[in-house]
């Protein structure tokens, strides 16, 4: 399964929806997850890079694991979800600090179909607060934008929280632009 890992953590980092020691990667397996370590190179991803720990339980081992492992957790036991893809893309985090409401309206159609709106929620990075946050919201929805931080997204296996990911950036990208030329047309 760190080989899927290892897939999607160098799309991520080619794809500039990362850098490269940032952001985290899971998958779900039963009552575990396999989850890259903390300060892991996701584009250097290797069987080093990813350790097993309790869903239902924080153990020694989260020492090692990313520090967004209680955020995994939360979303596993409370959603559907069998793959989260942590990230920090540019244009979603710009968005989220542009955001007048907490939530991102697609003006795209993939956008609009696929996401609907895009819940921004808040919380400090590893904390209980960000990690209530994100499983409530992703109860509904298939991804969301942490204020300032970046995404989670969900799905079934890891390519549908991929896809995600870029869906949300996608929507946020032509957001900015649009803002942007509405606001040169003023002019």
């Amino acid at each position: 399964m760190w080989h899927d890992i290892a897939k999607f953590g160098k799309m991520l980092v080619n794809h500039g929806l990362v850098e490269s020691h940032f952001g985290n990667i899971s998958i779900r397996a039963g009552s575990r997850m396999l989850i890259t370590r903390t300060g892991s190179a996701l584009d250097e991803i290797d069987e080093n890079s990813v350790v097993e720990v309790d869903i239902d339980k924080p153990s020694s081992i989260d020492a090692i694991a990313s520090s967004e492992s209680i955020v995994h957790r939360a979303i596993y036991k409370n959603t559907r979800a069998l793959a989260v893809i942590h990230a920090h893309p540019a244009f979603a985090v710009i968005e989220s600090l542009l955001a007048a409401e907490d939530m991102i309206a697609p003006l795209d159609i993939e956008g609009q179909h696929f996401l609907n709106d895009i819940p921004v929620i808040r919380g400090e990075s590893g904390t209980d607060e960000l990690a209530k946050n994100a499983a409530e919201a992703l109860k509904d929805h298939r991804g969301v934008i942490v204020f300032s931080h970046g995404t989670f997204a969900t799905g079934m296996n890891l390519e549908e929280a991929y896809v995600v990911t870029t869906l949300i950036e996608h929507s946020c990208k032509l957001r900015y632009y649009y803002e942007l030329a509405k606001k040169q047309a003023v002019v």
